[in-house]
């Protein structure tokens, strides 16, 4: 007989004692909510498949959480992946995944919202559904059983988990998350099928079991259709064109998380247009918060909470339009109320020095730039062009205020990159201590984080491969060897788990039965170094007879149908192709304020910087085709590329 509440209450006064942080379990923390589970018609499971400490510090996830309770007949309750200690317990126990606030079982909800934000995640949905006592498998769940959906920058690429969410939200979830919830709330008896059709024609839904992929001999995909008529062809993301007010009602959390702080998004969408970047091509276009939503927002979360650090963010922070009038808001503001506020995302051309010197900051711990690439080529690869003296002069700049430590993130891997190119970031974080140095002798520190770049969908560099593994411990080795002493600080990610995310985000459907396989072989928490066990991965794609360079290391061809192509991201693959040969040349496009280049977002939608609507920010008209620089060479026509 399935526990009730009262039982799962029961039997946590137990076991928690057994574990570490038990505060990760028990809910009931400031801000959080709690209903009368009767008095609702309709309840939302908000999981994230990660633990606590991490799940507590995703904005996205508790934005939508937010929204779900501000309905008087909906109640969302938090659900979080259990560490390993507290999952032996619950197995051993018989204790089911379980709502934090109602200690209701999940099957007991409506509906199980999971947030996907990196690939690295999937072998936990499939063990939180598990927990949960679900089939992992869609098609083995009928209407018994709570809706699964899923949504986040992970899900862009849904492919790779279709075999086990019943539909996924393409794009942002604050629309999204409610047009799903009325449409199922008025489905109340109706069967799985009847469900997943009427959820299949909301835009920006995406129910794989209603789409058919076939493949080439050679293993590539040949088309992608769909086999209901509620199903489109292509699945246009979601978004959201005038940004609600900030969220404000943060849980003050029983542990310590991973950000201790309280985030603001003061602007979503970047136009700097890094080929690297997922986040800058799937987030467009731009929408800005005016200067007093960010302060006023601040205001109500420091009354409301007792945060005392305050993080606005964005994708490039200093892009944001009006950012010295909210820094010196914002600063006026909390004069002397010991109330830290960090503007993270800075680039290096930008005014980044100035802002950061007049942000209320209770302490000048570090400085953090990511440069990605050390020398002028690699930069203008990448498209992110930044003068190399410029980096220098910012460093000084940095230290001669105060700052101790500098932070610089680079990535190895890029196309045609070089151990000239990675001996330059050596000699570039040498030459950044040498100026702290100058300034604070050995206090001065270089703290270097080298990150492996992976090809990801929806990017320039989606027809590229992943460096192979010989290269990659090359290029590191060179780096431990010569970033190290007194001063110097060096982290790197192991190349294993770069060839994991590479072959997660890059996959088809057919990657399901793996992924499934290595969970049964008892991988999950993939994103744990110490936890991350490659060999069962390969033990995984050997007896699903696929092979792992096959999504890795293979370059694409130009017309290659991928995975990914029904989800339309509205940036036309066409402009993705134009992009990605003109890194080829060397060339660089500029931000995309100052010149439209035709990525396809405006015929969808209406860019706005809701400052004011007289402020409303229109891009520039778009370049005859004649006056825009031209790829050196094109593999294909590419007209023949949507």
């Amino acid at each position: 007989m399935p526990l009730t509440a009262h039982d799962i209450e029961q039997a946590l006064e137990q076991v928690l004692l057994k574990v570490q942080k038990p505060g990760r379990y028990v809910g009931g923390e400031f801000n959080s909510v709690r209903k009368d589970w009767d008095e609702v018609t309709f309840r939302v499971a908000m999981a994230f498949p990660d633990v606590y400490d991490i799940g507590m510090s995703n904005l996205g996830w508790m934005i939508l959480y937010g929204i779900l309770n501000d309905q008087p007949d909906m109640f969302a309750d938090r659900v979080f992946s259990p560490w390993t200690d507290m999952e032996a317990v619950m197995r051993a126990e018989g204790i089911p995944l379980y709502g934090l606030e109602s200690k209701r079982p999940v099957t007991e909800f409506d509906l199980l919202a999971i947030s996907i934000p990196y690939e690295q995640l999937y072998t936990n949905v499939l063990n939180l559904l598990d927990l949960a006592g679900m089939p992992v498998r869609a098609t083995e769940r009928d209407a018994r059983y709570p809706v699964v959906i899923a949504g986040g920058h992970a899900c862009y690429n849904p492919e790779p988990m279709a075999d086990f969410i019943d539909a996924f939200v393409i794009g942002e979830g604050e629309e999204a998350i409610l047009d799903i919830a009325r449409c199922l709330q008025g489905l109340r008896g109706a069967s799985r099928d009847e469900q997943l059709r009427a959820l299949a024609a909301i835009e920006g839904v995406y129910v794989p079991r209603f789409y058919d992929v076939d493949y080439h001999p050679d293993g590539t995909v040949a088309r992608i259709e769909p086999n209901v008529p509620e199903a489109p062809s292509r699945i246009l993301k979601r978004i959201v064109p005038i940004l609600p007010p900030p969220f404000t009602r943060f849980l003050v959390p029983h542990v310590d998380t991973v950000h201790n702080r309280a985030p603001i998004e003061i602007m979503r969408g970047c136009t700097r247009g890094c080929r690297f970047c997922h986040a800058g091509m799937v987030t467009r276009p731009v929408r800005e918060r005016p200067v007093e939503e960010v302060v006023a927002a601040a205001e109500e979360i420091v009354r409301s909470t007792g945060f005392e650090e305050l993080g606005l963010l964005s994708l490039s922070s200093s892009d944001y339009t009006h950012v010295k009038e909210l820094v010196k808001a914002i600063g006026a503001r909390f004069a002397g109320q010991n109330i830290s506020v960090s503007l993270p995302s800075l680039r290096i051309e930008s005014v980044s020095v100035d802002l950061m010197d007049a942000l209320p900051v209770t302490r000048r711990s570090g400085f953090t730039f990511a440069p990605e690439a050390a020398t002028e080529r690699m930069r203008n690869i990448i498209n992110k062009a930044v003068p190399h003296r410029q980096v220098i002069d910012t460093a000084r700049e940095v230290y001669a205020r105060g700052w101790v430590t500098i932070k610089l993130y680079f990535m190895i891997g890029h196309p045609s990159e070089t151990l000239e190119d990675v001996q330059a970031i050596i000699d570039l974080a040498k030459a950044v201590l040498a100026e702290g140095r100058r300034i604070h002798g050995k206090k001065a520190t270089v703290n270097v984080g080298v990150s492996t770049f992976v090809p990801k969908p929806h990017t320039p560099f989606q027809w590229v491969p992943l460096d192979t593994l010989e290269q990659i411990r090359a290029k590191q080795a060179l780096l431990r060897q010569q970033v190290r002493g007194h001063g110097l600080n060096l982290r790197w990610n192991r190349p294993e788990e770069t060839v994991l995310e590479a072959f997660l985000s890059r996959g088809d459907r057919r990657l399901g039965a793996v992924i499934e396989r290595a969970w049964r072989l008892g991988t999950k928490f993939d994103a744990w170094q110490e936890h991350h066990d490659h060999a069962a991965w390969l033990r995984a794609f050997d007896e699903c007879g696929l092979d792992v360079a096959f999504y890795t290391h293979r370059p694409r061809a130009a017309d290659e149908i991928f995975p990914w192509d029904h989800i339309d991201i509205a940036v036309k693959k066409k402009y993705l192709l134009d992009d990605y040969l003109m890194s080829q040349a060397g060339e660089t496009r500029g931000d995309c304020r100052n010149q439209c280049y035709a990525c396809g977002i405006l015929p969808k939608f209406t860019p706005v910087r809701m400052q004011t609507p007289a402020d409303a920010w229109e891009c520039p008209p778009v370049k005859p085709r004649s006056e825009r620089r031209q790829p050196a060479q094109a593999v294909i026509a590419l007209d023949s590329i949507r």
